[in-house]
């Protein structure tokens, strides 16, 4: 998007145009205003970042020039029901939509509305991975007709991305008598951009499915099987895991359960430690809650961490955050317990299709039985173009590393393999270059070999212990 934002500022026809870039989320600006500030030679001009309303104003008051970055919620006017005012006439500004989904939409009385009127001639580019309704209408609406379709399926077979395979294992859900319903007090957030009726209804069942779902027993069974399984992934593949939960109690709930189980993965200092949960949150939240909730510069700092492959930070538990524009390529486990549907699911499980080293592919671990939500997910996500299969089930997986497991052991018909299981080391050793010359003795061997060979690591790595 940087180098498509200056061939724009480059181009005569636009005579030095006004770039402005936006996003909904404060930490989607700041990521893109970063990528944004290491390519200003490119640009030929640093970019800005606008800190108010009224910051935002002063910077599109201009003649000509300049790449602005802000979120949508700063074009709301200074008193509740007014009109935005007019900011720019001009028709060589170019608003650069990211994640162009529900706060795009609302011409009514919504943010969408006040940027238009605060920029009535300006030229709209919407970039997104996730509309939000199948036929797409709204986006097209808003921003015309497709410029480009690049779906999650192409990226896979382009090689931009990892195949997502998709493992259930469902945990039993329980409630004692004694275990009342609790709603989490931002429950608004999870339900930005709903309708009033439709929210009101959500929030009743909300609040009963996390209370069964966060119920003392069923955390505990959550726990002991992702300790289980993590390690058996551990073992096949190096790399790290993110366990998305419905509410910031089970968050710390299931924190608790976890290093329970794994006492060294705990550590109360924020540069040390295997486990950690991200979340936000005040002074008036649960005195257990308060060693989790930080400041957004400790966020920062442990998704550095997190980025980091090498760090021993290998484990973190969120509720919302890093769902969306974050980027950790050697995650390649994401454990769900969370309602999820649509372009919110597909945003979250996209963060284990990351490319990383040898890292064949990201699995998702669904603990709710989200596999209807997936499937019409994907289904939605890739008829534009993509065809295949973009999430594959874990016993696939499975069924095709076995299958090149027996390929590769008929190509190893008369070779004596007992010296691997009952010889010494100097014996195991001294059968590679026997072997390969076994292999390479046979038409198209080594080919063969290699291809049967490589099927077996793809399936048994994705698939991990199965």
């Amino acid at each position: 998007m940087a180098f498509y934002a200056g061939r724009l500022i480059l181009h005569p026809a636009m005579e030095n145009p006004t770039i402005v870039v936006i996003t909904d989320r404060n930490d989607l600006d700041d990521q893109l205003f970063t990528t944004f500030a290491r390519c200003r030679d490119l640009l030929r001009q640093g970019p800005v970042q606008a800190d108010s309303r009224t910051d935002l104003r002063v910077k599109l008051q201009v003649g000509s020039g300049g790449v602005v970055f802000t979120t949508i919620q700063k074009f709301m006017p200074e008193e509740k029901g007014d009109r935005h005012p007019v900011l720019s006439q001009r028709r060589n500004i170019v608003v650069i939509a990211d994640e162009a989904n529900r706060s795009q939409y609302d011409f009514i009385d919504g943010l969408a509305r006040h940027l238009h009127d605060a920029l009535p001639n300006a030229s709209f580019i919407g970039f997104t991975g996730t509309p939000i309704e199948k036929t797409d209408a709204n986006t097209r609406a808003v921003f015309g007709d497709y410029i480009s379709i690049y779906d999650i399926q192409r990226a896979v077979v382009d090689g931009a991305t990892v195949p997502i395979y998709y493992e259930s294992r469902l945990a039993k859900l329980e409630l004692k008598p004694s275990e009342r319903p609790k709603i989490d007090p931002q429950f608004e957030e999870l339900t930005e951009g709903e309708e009033v009726e439709r929210k009101e209804k959500l929030k009743t069942k909300w609040a009963q499915l996390e209370a069964i779902v966060g119920s003392e027993n069923r955390v505990k069974i959550i726990a002991r099987d992702l300790v289980a399984h993590f390690e058996e992934r551990l073992a096949a593949m190096d790399g790290k895991a993110m366990i998305v939960c419905m509410s910031r109690r089970i968050c710390v709930d299931l924190y608790q359960e976890l290093i329970a189980l794994r006492p060294e993965w705990h550590d109360p200092d924020d540069d040390k430690g295997g486990l950690k949960v991200v979340m936000t949150g005040s002074a008036a939240d649960p005195a257990d809650w308060q060693p989790h909730i930080r400041n957004k510069s400790r966020r920062e700092a442990l998704a550095n961490r997190f980025r980091d492959a090498s760090d021993p930070f290998r484990i973190v538990i969120v509720r919302d955050m890093w769902l969306t524009g974050f980027d950790a390529p050697s995650l390649h486990t994401m454990y769900v317990d969370k309602p999820m549907r649509g372009h919110g699911l597909m945003q979250a499980i996209a963060r284990v299709n990351r490319v990383f080293k040898d890292k064949p592919g990201g699995l998702v671990v669904d603990y709710l039985g989200l596999a209807d939500e997936l499937k019409q997910a994907l289904a939605t996500y890739t008829e534009s173009g993509g065809t295949g299969q973009t999430a594959i089930d874990q016993a696939e997986a499975v069924s095709v590393m076995l299958e090149k497991y027996e390929i590769c052991l008929g190509l190893f018909h008369g070779f004596d393999l007992r010296p691997l299981i009952a010889g010494t080391a100097q014996q195991r050793i001294s059968m590679i270059p026997a072997g390969q010359e076994f292999i390479l003795a046979q038409e198209r061997g080594k080919e063969r070999f290699f291809a049967s060979r490589q099927g077996a690591l793809r399936g048994l790595r994705a698939g991990g212990a199965a």
